[in-house]
């Protein structure tokens, strides 16, 4: 009876211990939206090469400066932009310290797209992305009057490289 004993204490603490390694499932998995807002909101990101039609303008943009925040799970989320030096006007609006700039959504594929200003008829954007945890880049094509340089070189298909 004895050995019947330790043998039954052996596989009742053999069977303990092997679900007590178990994690239960864990919970959902971490949605693509809410995946690409935490590498995009991880970082202020600093603009190191700024194209337009292919030519550097990269000198008019020094220190250009993109914060996004929010909340993940939700629809929208606010974006503000800070300088060192910017053209006279651009295709991005001239932001604060403050934060609160603007909004910004997914668009159809969440990981390559988002719409600067959605519902804003006039700034309204969509936009192209790329994001890694090192480096962010956003390309689209402005046509508008421009926030605040010449119109005539606002125009195009600018390219945004930040880090």
């Amino acid at each position: 009876m004895k050995p019947f004993r330790l043998l039954l204490t052996v596989l009742s603490l053999g069977v303990i211990f092997s679900f007590s390694g178990c994690s239960g499932g864990g919970g959902a998995a971490e949605s693509t939206p809410d995946k690409q807002f935490g590498m995009l909101s991880a970082k202020t990101w600093t603009a190191s090469t700024v194209t337009l039609n292919g030519v550097d303008q990269s000198s008019t943009w020094t220190g250009f400066k993109l914060k996004i925040s929010g909340t993940k799970g939700a629809s929208t989320f606010s974006y503000n932009t800070t300088t060192g030096t910017r053209p006279a006007l651009g295709p991005w609006p001239a932001g604060n310290n403050i934060g609160g700039l603007g909004t910004w959504a997914f668009g159809t594929d969440p990981v390559t797209q988002i719409t600067r200003d959605p519902g804003a008829a006039n700034d309204e954007l969509p936009m192209t992305y790329t994001v890694t945890a090192t480096t962010l880049t956003i390309s689209f094509n402005y046509t508008g009057a421009g926030y605040a340089a010449r119109v005539s070189n606002l125009s195009g298909n600018w390219v945004f490289n930040f880090n």
